[in-house]
């Protein structure tokens, strides 16, 4: 059973159709006793990393989210800005991050020449930076649905999975040992992102 985690910022529905989509068993839950159950977790995320941690820790959810990632080591996986949150800190906000990838959340920035929008939105292409069950069935071009203002920069370059190029290169997926990051919404990225979400099932 795949948990997905309410703390009040994600598109949950949306997230658990697409489990529904590839017979995936997966439920919601932003019950503490529940979520201590879990054999894997969800951490999705919308919206601004300070409001996002700031749930996080208020609500309660940061003792049992470092248990089960840390010392029970259950897959986790975050998306969008839940892969932002995984990180030690964001030039969004002063809020320390989760912490579980050495990396920085930092913002897209472009010169006039450039002439790149933020937020990068739309589809794009992940390219596998390095072996990782998450990308095993990934065919030659595998291509996601992005939006947002921020990327992530992992200090540890064999954490990053997969790269993506938006007027540079930055980090579209990463990994640490339990840990797993996607900076794409694979709940709209139609056939690949039922790969990839079949992939975090199987783990």
């Amino acid at each position: 059973m795949i948990t997905i985690v309410n703390y009040g910022m994600g598109n949950l529905g949306s997230v658990q159709n697409m489990f529904k989509r590839i017979g995936v068993e997966s439920c919601i839950s932003s019950d503490i006793t529940e979520i201590e159950k879990a054999s894997k977790l969800l951490l999705p995320g919308v919206g601004s990393f300070d409001a996002a941690m700031n749930r996080i820790n208020e609500g309660g959810f940061r003792a049992v989210l470092d248990k089960k990632a840390l010392i029970e080591k259950v897959p986790v996986l975050g998306i969008c800005l839940g892969m932002q949150l995984l990180t030690n800190s964001s030039e969004e906000g002063k809020e320390k991050g989760l912490g579980w990838i050495t990396a920085q959340t930092l913002a897209f920035k472009f010169t006039e020449a450039q002439n790149l929008k933020i937020p990068h939105m739309g589809w794009n292409i992940a390219h596998p930076a390095s072996k990782s069950k998450l990308t095993e069935n990934f065919v030659e071009e595998s291509r996601f649905y992005f939006v947002h203002s921020y990327y992530v920069k992992v200090e540890n370059e064999a954490h990053s999975i997969l790269k993506t190029n938006y007027g540079s290169s930055f980090d579209s997926g990463i990994e640490k040992d339990n840990i797993f990051g996607a900076q794409f919404h694979p709940e709209k990225s139609h056939k690949f992102g039922m790969r990839f979400l079949e992939s975090f099932a199987k783990i």
